[in-house]
């Protein structure tokens, strides 16, 4: 065959697939239970995977001690508290954050992390809430604290089929928030990496809003487990984080990264047990612990928690630019051979939302299949069918609506008229906007990915979706959320 008409190459042949090839040892040994059970796990972007290491290190450590309540001087407290803060330290460390300038606040995850920020932060008429349309669902829940305190709320749209954010546009909003006024501009949040798209938005653009008087939000949960971040060159007042998806484990156990000063300028709307000094029930006054313990409420996860300082080490002793090459190189090459694959029609038998090739972007491809017609296969069947086969993916909207609107080209009129209709379920909303789908299919790569994964899951869709004509799809479940 002439090089010009030769097939692709296969991951493995790919230049700098080699060099990763620690993951694949890895994948032999510490991540067998993939390979044991069969299973071909394509959604990283909504869970890791746990090592076999890491469970055996929280057996190792819960069978060698004895562990309690943080709150108090016994020997078992001290022990579970000098475990926690050892775990604040190993946090600071892995970001390259200064412990002077920089606090960790453990939160159950990174939802938790955007509540704590938004409930006390200083919303009012002249510190508005500026966000993008692409932000997980954590984030822009903030804006009803924002709401409530009567401050503007205003969005930077995407533009074009990459769905990245114009930075003309942004700075505009920004803007539009300090005008005929001086001091802060108020909170400005993004994700660093897209859970919907894959898209990696700029990190200078932290240091743009701070210009124009905000404080940042940068939702880091997406981006972190695939690619550095170092506090020292990027220094955002707030970072939202949840370890599962770094590392798998533990659940239940995340982090707000906070810079001191900014840290210092939130006011809780309430307090708990931990959090407080002292307080008064006839008196009718309380006084808020320093720092962290004032935004940690009730006992923390303490028996978890330590596993976060073994998933950081293990995952630096992996070598995060490792696993991003590997990552980088298999989301290039799905990416290449899917939007390769024609209908004998001539019709694509995918659309991409997002970038089509791997620059400026993660491990996180989402699309819709396409019939030989080019209409949407209901991506509920792909999640049926894929299921069956052994794929672990997601379908759906992935708690991103903002994204979605901009990949979907629903246009706000087209929401204004959903909002109006009479709905009870998302299936009526969805068929009030008359989209052509409900929904996408995300597959995303991790650590422990390998070439097979990418293999087969390509050749499940060219087999399973290839000039195949759906005419009357079975029955599906109603979808209960978007």
């Amino acid at each position: 065959m002439p090089p010009e008409h030769a097939p692709p190459p296969s991951p493995p042949a790919l230049p700098g697939y080699a060099d990763t090839a620690r993951i694949d040892e890895l994948r032999a040994t510490e991540y067998q239970h993939l390979d044991r059970h069969g299973q071909v796990y394509l959604d990283y972007a909504g869970a890791g995977v746990t090592a076999q290491a890491q469970v055996r290190a929280h057996h190792d450590r819960l069978l060698a001690s004895l562990y309690g309540n943080p709150h108090s001087e016994s020997p078992t407290s001290v022990a579970a508290g000098s475990l926690v803060e050892s775990t604040r330290r190993a946090v600071l460390d892995f970001f390259h954050a200064d412990p002077a300038e920089y606090a960790v606040v453990f939160t159950p995850n990174a939802s938790g992390a955007c509540r704590l920020v938004g409930e006390a932060y200083d919303f009012g008429r002249a510190a508005p809430f500026a966000l993008t349309w692409d932000n997980h669902n954590s984030v822009n829940g903030i804006r009803e604290y924002a709401r409530a305190a009567d401050a503007p709320v205003r969005y930077v749209p995407l533009s074009g089929p990459e769905l990245r954010v114009s930075e003309s546009d942004l700075v505009t909003v920004l803007d539009a928030g300090r005008r005929g006024r001086s001091g802060r501009g108020g909170l400005f949040a993004y994700p660093a990496q897209s859970n919907f798209s894959g898209v990696q938005h700029p990190l200078d653009w932290v240091e743009l809003a701070h210009r124009h008087g905000y404080d940042v939000l940068l939702d880091a949960a997406a981006f972190a487990a695939t690619n550095r971040l170092d506090l020292r060159a990027v220094r955002p007042d707030f970072v939202c984080l949840s370890w599962y998806k770094l590392f798998g484990y533990p659940t239940g156990v995340g982090a707000l990264l906070a810079r001191r000063d900014a840290l210092a300028r939130l006011r809780r709307p309430w307090f708990a047990g931990g959090t407080i000094r002292a307080v008064s029930v006839q008196g009718d006054w309380h006084r808020s612990m320093d720092g962290e313990s004032a935004f940690e409420d009730g006992t923390l996860n303490f028996l978890s928690i330590p596993d976060v300082e073994f998933g950081l080490r293990w995952l630096d002793s992996i070598g995060v630019d490792l696993v991003h090459t590997r990552v980088g190189l298999l989301t290039e090459w799905l990416l290449g051979r899917l939007s390769a694959l024609r209908h004998r029609t001539g019709e694509p038998l995918v659309r991409v939302y997002g970038p089509t090739t791997g620059v400026g972007r993660g491990g996180t491809v989402t699309f819709n299949v396409l019939r030989p017609d080019g209409s949407p296969v209901d991506e509920r069947l792909v999640a049926r069918e894929s299921a069956a086969a052994g794929f672990s993916l997601r379908t759906g909207c992935f708690c991103n609506p903002g994204a979605g609107e901009g990949a979907f080209g629903i246009s706000g009129t087209s929401l204004r008229r959903g909002l109006l209709a009479r709905i009870d379920t998302i299936d009526e909303y969805l068929g009030a906007l008359r989209l052509p789908t409900g929904g996408a299919v995300r597959v995303s790569f991790g650590l422990a990915s390998n070439a097979s994964d990418a293999q087969r899951f390509l050749a499940f869709v060219e087999a399973s979706y290839l000039d195949r004509e759906v005419s009357a799809e079975p029955p599906l479940p109603p979808r209960l959320r978007c």
